[in-house]
Order: C-alpha cells, then structure tokens, then sequence
C-alpha cells in the first residue's frame, strides 16, 4: 500500500511521457501531422535517418568528449576542494557556502554569465589576455568549433564542481580519524596516506559522484542553448541538443524523440554498468 503513490507517480511523470516518446519515434510526425493528427506509422525509419546523418556523429563525439573531459575534471577538481575544506582554517564555514553558489544558479544564467565572459567584443578574457600581451587581437571564442567546445566544458565544470566536493566532502568527513592515525604509526603519511586511506575509503561515493556527473553531463542542455546555440553551423551539438533542434527547429518530432530515446538508452547502460559494478564489489 505505502508503494502506491510512489507507483503512480513513477508511471504518471515518468513512465507515460517515455512511452509518449516511444510512439512518437515511430511516426511520421511532423508540424503537418501534428496538426490534422495523421500521423502514420513508419517503423525504424526515424531511428535510421536520424542516426545515420553525418550532424549526429557529430554531436554524439562532442558529447562523448565533453561528457569524458567534464566529469574527470569536475570529479579532479571537487576531490582537491574537499580536501582543502577537510583541514581547519579561518573563514572555512563561509568558503564552503560561496562555493556552492555556481551550482545554485541556474544553467541557463551560468551560461549567459561565460557568453559575455568569452565575449570577441567586451569580454573579460579577451581583455586579459589583451592586457598580458598573450594575443594580439580579440579571439573569438564562441566562432570557432574547438573553442566553442571548450568554452562549453568550462561553464560545464564551473558549474559541476560544487556538486563532487558536496558529496566527497561528506565522504571524508565520515573516515573515521582513528585510521589516518593507526596507518601514520604504520608509516602511511601525506601522498602515502591518501592513496591507502583515503580513496579506499572513498570509494562507494566516488562510484555515485561519477556516475550522477555522468547522467548529469550527458543531459546538458542549457549550456548549448546559451554559449552556441548548437553552431557554428552544427558543430558544437550534442545529442541533448540536437534532439532539440530536430523537434522544435526543423519540426521533425519523429526524429527527435528517436535521438532522445537513444539517449536514453546510452543513460541506461552506463547505469546498468554501475549498478553492476556495485554488486560485484559488495560480493
């Protein structure tokens, strides 16, 4: 009985809006059809066209290196954070606070913030890299695919920083100090006592902090719509997005819900890898 409501709420939010995606893809569903609600059945041919363009190649590259570059970076970057919170020190209460703040915000701010920041015109980089004498003229960072990308990954680290040192932070607080002291008499100290301390303990939660920074990471949307909107000339797409673009730009629903149902799936197995993982380092 006490499963119920969990139930319907599963099959209701969850559960009928993916079988509406599901039956979508198989139609030939487009602003035409949408309207006079003829919409015929036509099987894998959505799936086929859509993933057989040289756009989602594209976009299925982009996102397998800025979902790769975004979590090692997030996950690096928020480890060495938590463990400078870890130490006492003055003011450490109010840092760990300000540091959340790039998580609080919305994506779509955080994305607004690095577009005027990456600016060619009035950007706050190109005017220190001006000042320092690095470059010569104003680059133009949202113009060019690679840098693009990158301009991506940044506002995407920034952003996902905050959340690994949360969860890693409550994972060393919870090591007990009794070990560090008994692997100090063994001579486990500094670099010694974080690889043998340290990540062993850490390991059930480094486990959920990469694989909900996976998630996280191959859903970014956002970020796309606010740095490149996808371009230069679809360059800087990635499945989230231009699944998107495929519905609501070219009006083509059919494919769009093909490339978001295979961005599920992609979800899925990594999910099911983990979840793997897990029970077989419980055993």
């Amino acid at each position: 009985m006490f499963l119920i409501p969990l139930g319907v709420y599963i099959l209701v939010l969850f559960g009928y809006p993916l079988y509406y995606s599901v039956s979508m893809s198989f139609k030939n569903l487009n602003q035409i059809t949408l309207i006079n609600g003829n919409a015929n059945f036509v099987g894998f041919q959505n799936y086929i066209q859509a993933w057989s363009s040289s756009i989602i190649w594209r976009s299925f590259l982009n996102t397998i290196q800025f979902t790769v570059v975004s979590i090692i970076m997030q996950f690096v970057i928020g480890l060495l954070v938590a463990l400078l919170f870890n130490r006492r020190f003055p003011l450490n209460r109010v840092l760990r606070s300000l540091i959340l703040v790039p998580w609080l915000i919305p994506q779509i701010v955080s994305g607004a913030i690095f577009n005027w920041m990456f600016s060619s015109t009035n950007g706050v980089v190109n005017q220190i890299l001006l000042d320092l004498h690095i470059v010569s003229t104003p680059v133009n960072w949202l113009l060019h695919p690679e840098s693009a990308l990158i301009v991506m990954m940044i506002t995407n680290i920034w952003i996902g920083v905050p959340f690994n040192m949360v969860l890693l932070y409550s994972g060393l607080q919870d090591i007990p100090r009794e070990i560090y002291e008994a692997a100090a008499i063994d001579g486990a100290r500094g670099v010694r006592s974080f690889f043998y301390v340290t990540l062993p303990n850490l390991k059930v939660i480094i486990g959920i902090v990469l694989m909900l920074g996976l998630i996280y990471t191959l859903k970014v949307f956002d970020i796309v719509m606010s740095l490149t909107q996808g371009g230069p000339a679809n360059m800087t797409q990635l499945l989230s997005s231009w699944s998107y673009t495929l519905s609501f730009t070219n009006l083509n629903f059919g494919q769009g819900a093909a490339v978001a149902n295979g961005l599920i799936v992609i979800s899925l197995v990594f999910t099911a890898i983990y979840l793997w993982i897990n029970r077989k380092t419980a055993d």
